[in-house]
This record gives structure tokens, sequence and C-alpha cells, in this order.
């Protein structure tokens, strides 16, 4: 257990660099405040030349005694620790990062790439630095708005306020850009790549149609009691993961046996298990 506790740890250390690294290295020297708490830092950095991480502090740290007070302690050591360190890293290496660059495109898109890694990093070892994310819990918990809204609602008032700061619309354009790319990140390294496919296979032959899976593709097969809602026939339901090199194979068997089979092929994002990616915790 305490290794696995330490290796969270140092899982969220990797990916609150990382998030520092994109900050000080693409967004904060081009002006893109990418919503968020350190969205809003970066614009007040420009305004008043405070420190990111300090400023990032200040408002973190009444929103996560609110947060345990409301939330309760869920929002604990963890999130303490986020919001600390990713604050600390900041600072501290901001005067050690180089600008990579000040086209406004590249940075918003590398900006949301390697901020999105870390935050997924940081979400996929049970981590959390705070900022509007509990914010929007905080709303949810307290108004009944969903946390989905008041997150985007947080994130967006942070992109106008910038883009008035500024005086300029295209640096909130730019901050959307890089809300999107990092979104979209995080979802990869959370959920893993692509890497599988899992087959919904509604068949008047599934006895058939699962045999030859197992012995011609050497892969599982789950069966299911399903009823169609419009005949009200009952069927069985075949539930088959395999991977990318397969789909094909397994599409002629299905086909073969039964024309007429109801097929669903579905993304499978992370499989464990036997034949695939071996369980994390030992």
């Amino acid at each position: 257990m305490k290794k696995l506790v330490v290796k969270d740890y140092i899982g969220m250390t990797v990916g609150i660099f990382l998030l520092a690294v994109s900050l000080n290295m693409f967004l904060i020297p081009n002006k893109v405040a990418a919503g968020g708490i350190s969205g809003l830092a970066t614009v007040l950095y420009h305004l008043t030349g405070w420190p990111v991480g300090v400023v990032m502090l200040v408002f973190n740290i009444p929103l996560f005694l609110i947060g345990v007070k409301i939330l309760g302690a869920r929002y604990g050591m963890n999130t303490l620790y986020g919001a600390a360190m990713l604050s600390i890293i900041i600072d501290v290496t901001a005067p050690y990062t180089p600008v990579m660059t000040h086209d406004l495109l590249l940075a918003s898109l590398y900006g949301g790439v390697v901020g999105g890694v870390g935050c997924g990093l940081i979400f996929r070892f049970k981590g959390n630095t705070a900022g509007t994310a509990l914010m929007a819990a905080i709303l949810n918990k307290v108004f009944g708005i969903r946390i989905g809204q008041a997150l985007l609602m947080s994130d967006f008032g942070v992109i106008v306020f910038a883009g008035v700061v500024f005086q300029s619309p295209e640096l909130a354009l730019y901050a959307l850009i890089s809300i999107f790319v990092c979104a979209q990140i995080i979802d990869l390294v959370q959920e893993g790549p692509t890497t599988a496919k899992a087959f919904f296979v509604v068949s008047n032959k599934p006895q058939e149609v699962g045999d030859m899976i197992i012995e011609q593709m050497d892969r599982g097969v789950t069966y299911w009691q399903a009823r169609g809602g419009y005949t009200g026939d009952q069927r069985e339901m075949l539930l088959s993961v395999v991977g990318q090199g397969e789909i094909s194979q397994l599409k002629e068997i299905v086909y073969q046996l039964d024309p007429k089979a109801f097929v669903i092929v579905a993304d499978a994002h992370e499989v464990l298990g036997e034949g695939f990616k071996e369980t994390p915790i030992k």
C-alpha cells in the first residue's frame, strides 16, 4: 500500500512539473490565459508583476479550505499537495525555463499538449491542483449547478477577463484553442490511446459465432441475455474485445456465419486482463 502511495505522489509530481513547464515555456510569456486560476494569475502577472505561483496559492488556499468544509475530507492532502507544489514549481523554475516560441498558435497548441499531459498524469495518480475544478465542485454542491457547466462558466469568465484586460479578442480565441487541446490530451493520458475494439454482436447463431472467435482468434467471448425492444424476442448478445489488427478478421467470421447479424464496434481505450495490458495493481 505504501508503494502505491509513493507511486501516486511521484506521478503527481511529474505531472505538476510538466504543467508548470507548459505555463512558463508557452502560455504565460505569450499572455495566453487558458482558463482556471493559472489563467487569472497570468493576467495579474502581466498587470502587476506578481509571481504567478504566489497568486495561484493566494487564490487556492481559501478555495481549498471552503472545499474541505463543504465537500469533505476527500479534498484533503492530495489537493493541498498539488496546489502548493504547482505554485512552488512555477515560481522556482520560471527564471530557468526558456520561452520556446512567441508564435501564439504554436504557444497555444504546445502549451495545451504539455499542460494536458501534466494534468492527465495528476488526475491519473489521484491528484488535484484545486483551481476552477474545485470551484466548480463547490458551485455544484451549493447551488446545484452541473460541474461541467460550472467549469465552463469559470474558465470562460477568465478568458473573457483576459481578452478585455489585454484588449485582444485574439488572445481569448487562442486561449480557447489551448483549453480544447488540453482537454483532449487529458482524456488520452487518462484513458490511453485506442488500442482495441469492443464488438457487440446480435446474431441468430451466437454460439457458432462465439465458438469460431475462440477457435480461430483465441479471443474471449461473453454472452448476454438481451430482449429486442420492438419485437420483444429474447436473444443472446455476445461481446468480444480484439486488437486493431484483428477487426477485419472478426467481421469476416461474424458475417460468414450470419450475414444478417447486427454488429456494434466501439473504441476500447484501455483493456486490462488476459491477452491485453496487465492489471496495474499487484
